[in-house]
């Protein structure tokens, strides 16, 4: 083999390995914004304090972006805020892929209205009325009137398609609501508007300018959630093709351990144990 050959060959070696081990550091997490806006940035931060040289790449936009990165391999871990459905899992065995869930926090998913709004409490069948539309002004649940104005999530959210199962009875939201990218955007909208209402995970519920609604008089809580009490609780998930390994392994592990879970209790979702 000529000189020049031989280098090239050697130096191109030291490249692919170079990549190698940096992707050999490198987790890419993708989907569910109400884990991705704000606990697993937090998780990640703590775990990269005990293991320095990893870096994440996390792209929070909806639980349906999750499951998808798992049948397509582009991510090591998908987060969603709702199991995925026998069609995703169908699609993933198509191309040999195993959707592996793991519960990693429970949550509660809560009404939020304006801080203005004078109306101190909702019933199941009050929320269900709202968001399908039945009912399009505050006067007709006891509030002081006003039209009302529905903000929800958009179709790819994990949370858009719990609500509806939890809340709406598979209802359609009213036609008029409008669709946001996020837990925080619907916050500050709800926030902005004195007729706003909307859903958003219990870690959202701190926003400026919103409360967060007793449903039939129970409060979205780390108490209400671990009792069934509250309604609308969920388990939420990290999903994996197949048992985790690696850099995946070693995440997953640490946010259900000790660390994690109290990180998951400070963010405002419930702990799993």
């Amino acid at each position: 083999m000529p000189m020049k050959i031989k280098y090239l060959a050697v130096s191109l070696a030291l490249i692919a390995a170079s990549i190698s081990n940096a992707n050999a550091d490198r987790l890419v997490i993708k989907g569910s914004d109400t884990l991705g806006a704000k606990l697993v940035p937090q998780l990640a931060e703590q775990f990269k304090a005990q293991h320095s040289g990893t870096t994440f790449d996390i792209a929070a936009e909806g639980s349906t972006t999750g499951i998808a990165a798992i049948i397509d391999g582009t991510a090591e871990i998908g987060m969603s805020s709702r199991r995925a459905k026998s069609s995703e899992v169908g699609a993933a065995a198509a191309k040999g892929k195993h959707m592996k869930p793991t519960i990693v926090a429970f949550d509660g998913i809560a009404v939020i209205v304006n801080s203005a709004n004078p109306i101190k409490s909702l019933t199941k069948k009050q929320v269900e009325q709202i968001f399908a539309g039945d009912v399009t002004d505050w006067s007709a649940v006891g509030g002081s009137g006003g039209k009302i104005s529905i903000y929800t999530r958009n179709t790819s959210s994990g949370t858009y398609s719990d609500f509806k199962e939890l809340a709406m009875k598979k209802r359609d939201y009213a036609p008029g609501s409008q669709k946001m990218a996020g837990n925080e955007q619907i916050a500050a909208e709800v926030g902005k508007n004195p007729n706003g209402v909307g859903y958003v995970g219990m870690a959202y519920t701190k926003a400026g300018g919103i409360k967060a609604m007793p449903i039939d008089g129970a409060v979205p809580s780390t108490k209400s959630v671990q009792a069934h009490t509250y309604p609308y609780w969920r388990p939420t998930f990290y999903y994996t093709d197949g048992d985790p390994a690696g850099l995946a392994k070693a995440f997953v592990d640490f946010t259900v351990g000790p660390g994690g879970q109290r990180i998951v209790a400070q963010v405002g979702f419930v702990p799993i144990k």
